[in-house]
């Protein structure tokens, strides 16, 4: 086994990118936690840290400002493939995300994405039954107030 190469898979806009400026912290069966700084420069998102919840269909992501401020949380259901023999994963966003903002709120966004990518064939009907099995279970993990240990989990890595 080589270097590990993660891809991100985008459907609207298309695009497959090689995240090669993130850093691997942690790997396992079920989880990679990488830290990353922003592709694209925006006006408050710096840098982040994120989980990858292999088996969950989901990565968890602490997204921070340049002072390494809190700016929310957001979660992204996502399928991969992984190839062993070069070690790569391609994480596909499957457009429903969840975000948790500092103070506790959440809110659903994307849906109307997936909607129309599934009008549109760009997803299948089995990737968009994945999506909702998986935003299901992220919900039931928030909703049930277990969300903090998988934040304090990916924030353990902040220092390393």
């Amino acid at each position: 086994m080589g270097q590990l190469h993660l891809y991100r898979k985008r459907i609207i806009p298309m695009e497959c990118v090689l995240l090669t400026d993130d850093e691997i912290l942690f790997r396992d069966k079920e989880r990679i936690v990488t830290r990353w700084h922003t592709l694209k420069p925006k006006k408050e998102l710096d840098h982040g840290l994120s989980c990858y919840y292999l088996e969950k269909g989901f990565k968890v992501s602490k997204f921070m400002r340049k002072d390494g401020s809190l700016l929310y949380w957001y979660c992204d259901i996502v399928t991969h493939t992984f190839d062993p023999d070069t070690d790569t994963y391609v994480f596909t966003d499957l457009l429903a995300d969840v975000v948790i903002y500092p103070d506790a709120s959440v809110r659903v966004i994307d849906l109307d994405e997936t909607g129309q990518a599934l009008k549109d064939g760009l997803i299948t009907k089995e990737q968009c039954v994945d999506m909702l099995n998986s935003l299901s279970s992220l919900l039931d993990i928030i909703y049930a107030g277990d969300f903090p240990e998988m934040q304090r989990y990916l924030e353990s890595f902040e220092k390393s």
